[in-house]
């Protein structure tokens, strides 16, 4: 199982498809947007996992990974 992170995880484009290959697990994401955010956590088990809500302001605690994904940051 390959352990990923999902960054700017909007709603979880790349974790649905990492979940539909099969063979990874996420151990944490990060999306700033409220809104967006929610909806990850109503699609997505996320209890239990790292969490960020702005990737500018990192915390000692975080998750051991092998990869880490990242959507290209919304445009307003």
């Amino acid at each position: 199982m390959i352990k990923f992170v999902d960054m700017f995880s909007g709603i979880g484009g790349f974790r649905e498809g990492l979940t539909r290959a099969g063979g990874f697990t996420c151990v944490g994401h990060c999306e700033i947007d409220k809104y967006a955010n929610r909806s990850y956590n109503a699609l997505f088990d996320t209890k239990g996992e790292w969490f960020i809500e702005d990737a500018r302001k990192p915390t000692q605690r975080h998750a051991r990974f092998q990869l880490l994904c990242g959507g290209f940051p919304c445009q307003t």
